[in-house]
């Protein structure tokens, strides 16, 4: 093998390594059984080649043997005629042309060996080539059920990890909104008990006003409240100092 050749094969396989991920295994097929054809084509060119240099040895002996038994004729003819001399010649010319003969039969034999090889070898790839017409339909239906049924669990696997991001995000959304409610709560008590405005500390004037207003009042009224008492008792004590006199 030639560095150039060695170099080229190399190039191709690395060039083929690169395509198999691209590569749709129903065109494989595809192309595979197009080259088994093609080889088909070429054996039967070189069978008709080889049938057809057979073919003419098989017709230059034909002629040959037919010019021997001719010369051999006229050898006797002129042996006969007494012409010895033309007679010999006769022989010699018989002699050279079956010399000729004799030297093709090998070639004959060669190409008739070769012509049977190759016929067996059609035979053989001819029955290589039905029987992967047939499992090479069987294989790209197997192909389109497998991409069917892997497109499928795709698709599944993409449903299902839609729900889980679907479930999540519920989640998410369900202890925000727990979380808003007890904030909501918390901030009602503590509005309630009044806890967040002491807390804030931020409460206007007016409302100060109002506070202070509210406070006033209620001092009033216990201080109206004390003097009733105060004046209740001092009442008591004034009668009771009257009947002991």
């Amino acid at each position: 093998m030639s560095l150039f050749q060695r170099a080229h094969e190399i190039v191709e396989a690395k060039a083929n390594r690169a395509l198999d991920s691209a590569e749709n295994p129903s065109e494989m097929l595809d192309l595979s059984y197009e080259k088994m054809l093609e080889q088909i084509t070429q054996v039967k060119r070189a069978l008709v080649d080889i049938a057809a240099s057979r073919r003419q040895i098989e017709l230059q002996e034909q002629q040959l043997q037919h010019s021997v038994a001719h010369l051999q004729d006229q050898a006797k003819a002129a042996l006969a005629q007494g012409n010895e001399s033309l007679a010999k010649e006769a022989l010699s010319r018989k002699a050279a042309a079956q010399a000729q003969v004799d030297g093709m039969e090998p070639q004959h034999q060669q190409l008739s060996e070769q012509e049977e090889k190759l016929e067996q070898t059609l035979s053989a790839l001819q029955h290589r080539v039905n029987d992967f017409r047939s499992q090479k339909e069987l294989m790209k239906a197997q192909y389109t059920a497998a991409k069917a049924v892997s497109t499928v669990g795709e698709s599944a696997a993409g449903i299902s990890k839609t729900f889980e991001d679907s479930g999540a995000e519920l989640q998410r959304a369900q202890d925000k909104i727990a979380t808003m409610q007890a904030h909501a709560g918390a901030v009602d008590e503590l509005l309630q008990s009044g806890v967040l405005e002491d807390v804030g500390g931020g409460t206007d004037d007016i409302q100060k006003e109002l506070d202070e207003a509210s406070s006033s009042d209620e001092v009033d009224k216990e201080l109206a409240a004390l003097k009733a008492e105060v004046g209740a008792g001092d009442g008591a004590a004034q009668l009771g100092a009257a009947g002991g006199a």
